[in-house]
């Protein structure tokens, strides 16, 4: 169970489903990294998390830029005494507004998958060997219905979520001996800013809060020992 004496890293931090993992766990007792690139965002919710008794520390960054990599990797180790947890949740939608993939431009998709795959691929690799030496950690990728079923228009993001998911369970494959698993969570549509920008017109009343997706996010993960390393778990199927 991820609560008191465990170190949590979570990208995509500031707000959504990132922000509301981070409260739940500092709840709990964890200590709490959080990474976005908006550093106002990011510090009003680590702020809030503190100003409740939790230990939270906001460290800004584009988890797609290939300096900045490392850098955020050694300042969350250097926080936190040690990365456990890794929550991969920051995305990006590629095209704004959505587009057919015949008319999203290359730069897009390739933003796309710098934020939603090469971005937590080098994260990864910064932090997996730590935790190897350390006696193991747990990595989440945050997942999504586009990277199965193929909706017009949300090409360049369920692209790159598909390869997401392919990434967890390749690195899962390759690491089991070292005691590092891997886990890929589909939260299930949530009134989010992504959302809204994806779906302006969506009506938000059937939507998801969140805050309380990020309570039944949270016990799914505690439970990430019972199911195979590089499991791809849909959160509306789990908590039924």
């Amino acid at each position: 169970m991820i609560g008191r004496g465990t170190n949590v890293w979570i990208t995509g931090g500031g707000r959504g489903l990132g922000a509301g993992l981070a409260r739940v766990w500092a709840r709990r007792g964890a200590r709490v990294a959080i990474t976005a690139r908006n550093a106002t965002e990011l510090e009003a919710t680590a702020a809030g998390i503190r100003a409740t008794g939790g230990f939270a520390v906001a460290l800004p960054g584009d988890v797609a830029a290939k300096e900045a990599a490392h850098p955020l990797a050694a300042r969350a180790q250097e926080a936190l005494g040690g990365v456990q947890v890794l929550v991969l949740a920051a995305s990006a939608l590629g095209p704004e507004p959505l587009r057919l993939l015949g008319d999203t431009d290359c730069e897009d998709l390739e933003r796309a998958l710098a934020v939603n795959v090469v971005g937590p691929f080098r994260l990864t690799k910064a932090v997996t060997g730590a935790m190897a030496v350390s006696g193991g950690g747990l990595v989440v990728h945050v997942s999504s219905d586009a990277a199965l079923t193929p909706y017009p228009t949300w090409g360049a993001y369920g692209a790159s979520k598909a390869a997401f998911d392919q990434l967890a369970r390749i690195w899962a494959a390759e690491v089991a001996s070292l005691g590092v698993r891997f886990l890929s969570i589909d939260p299930g549509d949530m009134d989010t800013a992504l959302h809204r920008t994806a779906v302006p017109d969506a009506d938000r009343s059937q939507l998801q809060d969140p805050a309380e997706v990020a309570e039944r996010f949270a016990a799914l993960v505690d439970r990430a020992c019972v199911h195979e390393n590089g499991a791809r778990l849909v959160l509306a199927a789990e908590a039924a």
